[in-house]
């Protein structure tokens, strides 16, 4: 159970950044435009690239033992830079995000979009692939079961923007609900690079 928390904290703290992803899913959302479409292609996407990551590095710890510190405390520093980025924003930067009156789109162009803003984004190799990946690599014979929980994380993330954000909308349309967001991100990442660098 530690190990899924673990990884649902993780992908959790990484997925809610803001960024054209998530924007583009919480503009979907407000609109009620293709909302099922558009999560399961987020959700298949990443379950895909996590899983990818995990099964990744755990061949490479397997065959190389000294990889295993070395993404320890890569991953602890990326960590802490990452949760130092979500403070710089939360103290910052204060604009905040609303929804485009954008004309309708086909469900094909609503997927091809949502397709486009996931894999075409380098960020997204880095957060699961790599940063998950080497992470998940540190729990052993759990990694698969840290990979699961951000699996969950990211399906748990989706569905609450997809289906929530209607009612979300007076709230993050204010720069200080994406303060305290950003705020929350940064310390649970903060959080988690001291859990790494004290195992």
């Amino acid at each position: 159970m530690s190990s899924f928390l673990a990884g649902f904290g993780m992908a959790l703290s990484l997925i809610v950044a803001i960024g054209a992803q998530n924007a583009f899913v919480l503009r979907q959302a407000i609109r009620k435009s293709h909302i099922g479409l558009v999560v399961a292609t987020c959700v298949i996407s990443d379950a895909f690239l996590i899983m990818a990551g995990v099964a990744g590095f755990g061949a490479l710890t397997k065959a190389m033992p000294m990889l295993e510190p070395i993404t320890r405390w890569g991953g602890a520093i990326f960590l802490i830079v990452y949760g130092a980025m979500s403070m710089r924003r939360a103290f910052f930067e204060t604009e905040s995000l609303r929804a485009a009156d954008v004309p309708e789109q086909s469900a094909k162009a609503a997927v091809l979009t949502c397709l486009a803003l996931t894999w075409l984004n380098p960020h997204v190799y880095l957060d699961t692939v790599v940063l998950l990946g080497a992470i998940a690599a540190t729990y052993g014979s759990e990694r698969w079961v840290f990979g699961i929980g951000g699996v969950f994380a990211s399906l748990v993330f989706f569905l609450a923007l997809g289906y929530g954000a209607t009612f979300l909308r007076p709230v993050f349309e204010r720069p200080r609900a994406w303060q305290i967001l950003d705020m929350a991100v940064g310390l649970l990442m903060w959080s988690i690079a001291f859990s790494l660098v004290a195992a």
